[in-house]
């Protein structure tokens, strides 16, 4: 590095925000990115609510509303890429919800069925 790099990385670090950052029980001073920054946060995954893993379209739905559902039940098939994946209860518990029907196009992470566990 020249005198002159050196000179720009002393001013770039003058003018960010340094965070302290542990590792191991080591303390360093790093600066964030605004990517960063502006992550959302992590929340735990909500096991009553049955999320599509693939954008994909309904192709047969096995259960009811208010039918009481064993872990690893299939409840539907979500077709996808000429693909039929068969969605299977990880949990047990009553069918509070069905937001889909048969033939419609969902998005990834939409939330397809809500149970009540038990």
């Amino acid at each position: 590095m020249t005198k002159d790099n050196k000179s720009i990385d002393t001013q770039k670090s003058d003018t960010h925000e340094l965070y302290d950052f542990a590792v191991e029980f080591r303390k360093y001073k790093t600066e964030l990115t605004k990517k960063f920054l502006n992550r959302k946060p992590w929340n735990p995954p909500d096991e009553s609510k049955i999320l599509s893993f693939i954008p994909g379209t309904i192709s047969k739905i096995y259960i009811s509303l208010g039918e009481y559902v064993e872990e690893g039940q299939p409840l539907l098939i979500l077709e996808a890429m000429k693909m039929k994946n068969i969605v299977a209860a990880h949990r047990s518990g009553r069918v509070k919800n069905i937001n889909v029907v048969e033939g419609e196009l969902v998005p990834k992470s939409k939330v397809i069925i809500e149970l009540e566990l038990a």
